[in-house]
């Protein structure tokens, strides 16, 4: 099969670094097509934002980030403190993403801690997993007290 003949949503990426920077991009631009591309097609892949629920296969995965684009939120990101673990078809991504909301008055960016998952198919590499939860809370100009009130 040549690439001409692989539908435009099945072409895979050449690296998982290249996968991953189309991933973010589809996110910043709230584009459902380049998201759809980033994802590999089928069940078995799956999707878990901050707090919600796993959306597993890539119609679902898919629902879920149409809704987080029809809300009208414009988000930046900015990866720090990335991870690799890799071989020549998975590749997993560890990495911290700094949430930037734009159009907000100078909001610290939020920080969400990532696991991004990437498997080397017949097309190319694709999106199989991203689980993101809240990261560490930001700290404050605040000093601890020396006795506080609480222990948990």
């Amino acid at each position: 099969m040549h690439d001409d003949d692989i539908p435009p949503a099945e072409r895979g990426y050449a690296s998982p670094e290249a996968a991953e920077r189309a991933f973010y991009a589809a996110i910043e631009s709230a584009d459902l097509d380049a998201m759809r591309r980033v994802w590999e097609a089928g069940d078995g892949c799956a999707c878990i934002h901050p707090l919600g629920p796993r959306l597993q296969g890539r119609e679902r995965v898919l629902a879920g980030w149409r809704r987080i684009f029809d809300g009208g939120v414009r988000l930046r990101f900015t990866l720090s403190a990335v991870e690799v673990l890799a071989d020549a078809a998975l590749c997993v991504r560890l990495v911290q993403e700094n949430i930037h909301v734009i159009g907000a008055d100078e909001q610290p960016a939020h920080p969400v801690l990532a696991t991004n998952v990437y498997r080397h198919g017949p097309h190319g590499w694709h999106l199989v997993l991203h689980h993101a939860s809240p990261g560490p809370a930001v700290a404050t100009a605040r000093e601890p007290s020396a006795r506080p009130d609480r222990l948990h």
